[in-house]
């Protein structure tokens, strides 16, 4: 049998692909006062130099000061030329379907923002102006936002089955046969390597962190910054799942306690990284049985095989799309190997 699992917003799966929305309207090939600003064209579209230095200009401050190479900032710089390259290619499927956000929608989503951050709607705008936008720019960037989440959602959640076998499968994965009772707490991480197999040094990884700690504290939510930022689960917005408080790591037990729920660590210096954690929930945890967990294995399973296909969704869109980075970014594609 299979089960098609509800549609839901997908804010840790599309935060790549939205993260750097240009703050206006896409403008036109052929403006003559902007070609030689040109980053990458896509299609009818441009992207321009001062939209991806725009985009990346906090974490590339960060690691200027840091000492990061000039190599670095290359990968850096073509990663949000590539995520703005993905938002355009969106835009325009988007305006084609012509499914367009209303007034409410945008007002319940702000709501929702603030509410999860633990705001006003007053607070978390006085948090977007010292973040450097204005109050309209933020409506319209959430307007684009819940236009592309809904429309990606649409076109693919139908596409999305899961099977019982599999919702069985994970259960006896994430539970096992012999589950324990006890404390037990909910983490989300971010953490970024240093080192060894990574190029960043220790000051890099740490200050890219403390900004990402910084954004957080601004009312993001840790999870979209987890999505962009974390090499620890970044799919799922840094969420670890829950961990039985008697089997984690010495550093991590010290670093959540005392924390309140929803509460963040200081940035943690770990051996192999740097690192931040937000305790979610914390609660005595009984032995699971399968019907208590089914409903949400399923929607964990499905939105993993949702991220699948909007992944190869882009790649097909990206193949039958016209896309040429431009000078500077032409070269820096190459040394990411985009």
């Amino acid at each position: 049998m299979l089960r098609a699992v509800p549609r839901h917003p997908l804010e840790a799966l599309l935060a790549a692909a939205l993260l750097f929305a240009p703050a206006g309207p896409a403008l036109a090939v052929g403006d003559p006062a902007l070609i030689d600003g040109i980053a990458a064209q896509v299609d009818g579209k441009i992207v321009l130099v001062s939209e991806v230095m725009r985009a990346v200009r906090p974490q590339e401050e960060a690691m200027r000061r840091a000492g990061a190479p000039e190599e670095e900032i290359a990968k850096l710089r073509a990663d949000g030329l590539e995520r703005l390259i993905e938002s355009r290619l969106v835009e325009k499927i988007v305006e084609d379907n012509n499914q367009k956000a209303s007034d409410d929608d945008i007002k319940r989503t702000i709501e929702g923002i603030a509410k999860e951050n633990g705001l006003t709607v007053e607070q978390l705008y006085a948090s977007v102006v010292f973040h450097g936008l204005t109050v309209e720019e933020y409506k319209a960037q959430i307007k684009r936002d819940f236009e592309r989440r809904n429309l990606v959602q649409g076109m693919l959640g139908a596409r999305v089955k899961v099977e019982d076998q599999e919702v069985e499968s994970l259960y006896a994965e994430r539970y096992g046969k012999h589950q324990e009772s006890g404390e037990s707490v909910h983490v989300r991480q971010i953490l970024r390597a240093y080192g060894g197999a990574s190029p960043r040094t220790q000051d890099v990884a740490c200050s890219e962190v403390r900004l990402a700690r910084d954004r957080i504290t601004g009312g993001e939510p840790f999870e979209k910054v987890a999505a962009q930022v974390s090499e620890a689960a970044p799919r799922d917005g840094g969420d670890i799942g829950w961990l039985p408080v008697a089997s984690v790591a010495a550093w991590m037990s010290q670093a959540l306690t005392g924390l309140q729920e929803g509460g963040m660590s200081d940035v943690l210096v770990l051996p192999f990284g740097c690192s931040l954690l937000q305790l979610v929930e914390r609660r005595v945890l009984e032995p699971v049985s399968f019907e208590q967990a089914k409903d949400q294995l399923s929607r964990e399973l499905w939105e993993r095989k949702l991220e699948q296909e909007y992944r190869t969704w882009m790649e097909e869109l990206r193949g039958r799309s016209y896309i040429e980075r431009h000078g500077y970014f032409a070269d820096a594609a190459k040394i990411s190997g985009h």
